[in-house]
């Protein structure tokens, strides 16, 4: 396992990789002690890349290999999560749903929270029923700020 920082004074995260995909984003800067630093990794070069360019508002769709590991529900809920379109939310229950599993909202809350690959699989489009903001491994104000990036972005230039 590998490790870089991707110092950015919006988002400070470590990011992780087994040498050929992402397995990981951590938030702050305490690195993984399974792993060693690496920053000439191609897989987290390229996460870091693409990271400054969705945090520069110039990237909707992140192109990376993914590895998150978890059980077989987890697995559903994070593939679900990549099926978010940019600039849009959906609901613990909107997710439970797609995933065959509609009273497993809490579950759902519960793999949506142990992801290891925020921002990039974007549990943070994941708000509550009440349109209200809920937990983020980030905090809720960088949720708030990436959620506020992408409608920005997604939104038509009516000029």
């Amino acid at each position: 396992m590998n490790w870089v920082r991707f110092d950015d004074s919006r988002c400070p995260l470590v990011l992780v990789s087994n040498g050929g995909a992402l397995c990981e984003i951590r938030f702050g800067s305490e690195v993984p002690t399974h792993a060693a630093e690496a920053p000439e990794d191609p897989v987290l070069c390229e996460t870091a890349r693409q990271l400054r360019l969705y945090f520069d508002g110039e990237l909707r769709g992140f192109e990376l290999l993914l590895e998150p590991q978890g059980t077989s529900f987890q697995q559903r809920v994070w593939q679900a999560l990549l099926r978010v379109p940019y600039g849009e939310t959906r609901s613990y229950g909107q997710i439970a749903e797609e995933v065959g599993a509609a009273k497993a909202v809490r579950a759902v809350g519960a793999a949506n929270g142990s992801n290891p690959i925020p921002i990039v699989i974007p549990c943070h489009r994941v708000i509550g029923a009440n349109r209200k903001l809920t937990g983020f491994g980030g905090g809720l104000p960088l949720k708030r700020f990436l959620l506020d990036l992408e409608l920005s972005q997604a939104l038509p230039d009516c000029r």
